[in-house]
Formats: structure tokens, sequence, C-alpha cells
């Protein structure tokens, strides 16, 4: 199970690009409505998530977390209990979490990118704290995967799917979507 976490104001293609990515290469992915079932990212397009807050399960069926950037959907993100325990409860296990644009300054404000490589949208550094901030656009380090912004939405997806799937798998799945 892959979790997606949407708040109000997230990123659309942060979002639904990495989640189209990975749905055809078989992940069973739920979305998540933090801050309720129907959602509008920060350009007005609203998606209904396939679950409310109150229906995510942590336990041994989670294979990732996703967080989308965006303003204000990653302060929303930020202020969600739900949100900070499935990064807590992935974080301990080794569960791989994804994280694009602003949102791995959540991850940084909780100290778990301090010592590691990653990579957020400019000028949110400073929210990434300890962490070696990286020159390129999508960073792997460990189970912590971070990317710079919507311009990389689909290199940020394709390496989400080689982390459940793996290289041949991504690999396939590039050639076929940019035919």
């Amino acid at each position: 199970m892959v979790y997606m976490f949407l708040a109000d104001g997230f990123e659309e293609v942060e979002a639904l690009c990495p989640l189209d990515l990975l749905r055809r290469a078989g992940a069973e992915v739920k979305t998540v409505g933090i801050t309720g079932k129907i959602v509008t990212g920060s350009h007005n397009i609203s998606v209904t998530a396939d679950i409310a807050a109150e229906d995510v399960v942590l336990d041994r069926n989670l294979e990732m977390i996703i967080l989308p950037g965006g303003m204000p959907g990653t302060t929303n993100l930020d202020a969600s209990g739900t949100v900070h325990e499935a990064i807590r409860y992935a974080a301990e296990r080794g569960i791989t979490i994804g994280a694009i644009c602003a949102a791995p300054m959540i991850l940084g404000k909780l100290g778990y990118l301090s010592g590691r490589s990653a990579i957020c949208y400019p000028g949110f550094e400073k929210y990434l704290v300890g962490a070696n901030i990286s020159a390129k656009s999508v960073v792997t380090d460990e189970n912590f995967i971070t990317a710079k912004g919507m311009g990389v939405a689909l290199p940020f997806g394709l390496t989400l799917v080689s982390s459940l799937f793996g290289e041949e798998t991504a690999e396939e799945l590039r050639r076929s979507v940019m035919a």
C-alpha cells in the first residue's frame, strides 16, 4: 500500500503525475484527503481523495508514503498529525518516503534529513535542517526520495516506481510514456 497525502493547496502535477506512473506500474496507491475528501490544488483543480485521514492504516502493508508540494498544501500537510504519524512510522521502519518541491521541508523540520542528501524547491533549503543540499533534481538517500519541483514530477514519479518495482520496470514505463 502506498499513501499519497493531499491537502488543500497541493501542486496538482506533483501529485497526479507520480500517482499516474505508480498506478501504471501496478502499485496500490490511495490518495488521502487531509483537509477533506474533496481536495483543491493550488491552481483550483479539485480531486476526490480515495480515503480520508481517519482511514489511514499504518501496518506491515505500507510500502511508501508520498508528500506532494505546493503552497499552502505543504503547510497544510505539516499541520496534520496523521501526516506526522505516517512519516514517523515509515522512517522508523525504513519505508520509502517521497517528497517533492516544498514538501521536503516537513521531513527537514522533523530532523529526518539531517546528514542526508536532499533537494527541495529553491528558497526552502533553510528547512532541510542538517541536510546536504544536492545539485540534482531528484535525490535518493536510503529510504528518502526528494525532488526539486513540478518540472521534475515525471523523473520523481519514475524514481518512486524504481524504488517499488526496480529500475527495469521504471525504464519500461519511461519509454512507454516518452514515446
